[in-house]
């Protein structure tokens, strides 16, 4: 196996960390390292019809293979994005809107389903056949059912022009791993930080769409709001919310507004469309009443989610004590939300306090036994403090409950290769290069594969 020119830099990284390894002494940067080295990637690849227009169109997958990537890829963004909220009835409010919407959609065979997350930027995305997540960032921010409609349609119109077929078609890699994108941003110590709260997020590489995909979503999106009984003027709303977010507090809509551009001229299209040809929508009731009813119990914890929008900035600036202060402000109002006892816990953990940070990643625990993110955080601490069996115990945990995760599959060869289990940690460290050798964990597994004598 051949190694990229960084390969004498890896290979002393990975010498030391062996090392530290084996006396259990890992520092801060190395569990950073460690949370932020894994990735993994998947390239599917074809001609159809577009069930909007009926034109030929260039795609990059089967209709089959939409529900598999969204079966397979989801979860894990979904568990990126940590989880959907646990308020059942917000989540129901929220897939009656988008099934009030299906009606009028083209492609009414797919598996829509919905869901808020707990994210806490400003965003909503949706995987090719209709799994669809709504951040809690944005859910605040919006003043009434139309505007939610609008958005909800606005990604059912991605699904149904397949416009992510379309990109994988011209060579997109459906690739919803944060890590991979972190490291890639070069200083691996801070690899956690980067992509933190979706400010420069996964999702951004799920919802990436060209300026005339855009323009279509919006115009489906719209039809599908008026033809649902709402006002066209709930695109328009959603639009105005989103130029004067930007405007106000750049940082914290950096997501959409990469993932989804030119709001400006979306939102002057959306107006002209409602003033002439959806005009006598005007009368349609916005059901302003209903969403606040629906949401008000989300609604509640905005002084919390705004804290973690400002603490998750200040982390993607690597200004850990005003991320600190944000999230103590956020865990004031909410001692119990699992986004910001998670987000503390990173804090601490990039300001070498792992002791501390252990105590908020259990609290996340407790609150959210399901959610995965938090078996992970937990893991790369107990690494740090010198309790690889510990480790490995959560790593097992969460791929009970999230499978699948390449980047779990190489940490459990460092946490077995801490423990002394050489040849148990060679086999984790091989399977993790059968799904991928690219990044640093894949360099790094194999400098150890090599060292040991597996690879020549």
């Amino acid at each position: 196996m051949s190694f990229p020119a960084e390969a004498a830099v890896v290979e002393a990284t990975a010498t030391g960390l062996a090392d530290r390894l084996r006396r259990n002494r890992l520092s801060r940067r190395d569990t950073l390292w460690l949370f932020g080295a894994a990735t993994s990637a998947t390239v599917l690849q074809g001609c159809a019809v577009s069930p909007v227009t009926g034109e030929r169109i260039l795609v990059g997958m089967s209709p089959e293979q939409e529900k598999q990537v969204d079966a397979q890829q989801a979860p894990q963004q979904f568990s990126q994005d940590l989880g959907a909220i646990q308020d059942d009835a917000v989540n129901r409010y929220v897939a009656g809107v988008g099934q009030r919407l299906q009606g009028g959609v083209q492609r009414r065979d797919m598996p829509y389903n919905y869901r808020v997350l707990n994210a806490n930027y400003v965003n909503a995305y949706t995987f090719p056949a209709g799994a669809m997540g709504v951040t809690r960032g944005i859910m605040t921010e919006m003043k009434d059912e139309s505007e939610l409609a609008a958005l909800l349609g606005h990604e059912l119109g991605h699904v149904n022009a397949r416009h992510a077929a379309q990109r994988q078609g011209q060579a997109m890699v459906a690739q919803v791993a944060v890590a991979g994108l972190t490291v890639a941003a070069g200083d691996s110590s801070w690899a956690p930080l980067v992509g933190m709260g979706g400010q420069v997020g996964a999702s951004a590489l799920l919802a990436n769409y060209s300026r005339d995909h855009e323009r279509e979503a919006d115009a489906l999106g719209q039809d599908y709001l008026v033809k649902a009984g709402y006002p066209a003027q709930g695109m328009v709303g959603l639009h105005q919310l989103l130029v004067e977010g930007h405007e106000r507090q750049p940082s914290v809509l950096e997501t959409m507004f990469s993932s989804h551009p030119m709001s400006t001229e979306r939102r002057d299209t959306a107006r002209r469309l409602a003033q002439t040809k959806y005009a006598t929508s005007a009368k349609a009731p916005p059901q302003r009443e209903r969403f606040m009813d629906s949401t008000a119990s989300l609604r509640r914890l905005k002084p919390t989610i705004d804290a973690c929008k400002n603490g998750e900035s200040a982390l993607a600036g690597k200004q850990l004590e005003p991320a600190q202060q944000q999230f103590a402000a956020a865990l004031k109002h909410a001692p119990r939300d699992y986004a910001a006892n998670l987000r503390m816990g990173q804090t601490l953990q990039a300001m070498g306090r792992a002791g501390d940070a252990s105590r908020f990643v259990q609290t996340a625990r407790e609150v959210y036994p399901q959610e995965a993110q938090a078996m992970k955080l937990g893991a790369t601490l107990k690494l740090g403090l010198r309790d690889p069996a510990g480790a490995y115990a959560d790593l097992q945990a969460y791929d009970r409950v999230l499978p699948g995760d390449a980047g779990v599959l190489f940490l459990k060869g460092v946490a077995l290769e801490g423990q002394g289990q050489r040849q148990a940690a060679a086999q984790h460290y091989a399977g993790f290069l059968r799904v991928t050798q690219q990044g640093q964990a894949a360099q790094y597994s194999a400098s150890r594969l090599k060292s040991w004598g597996y690879l020549k």
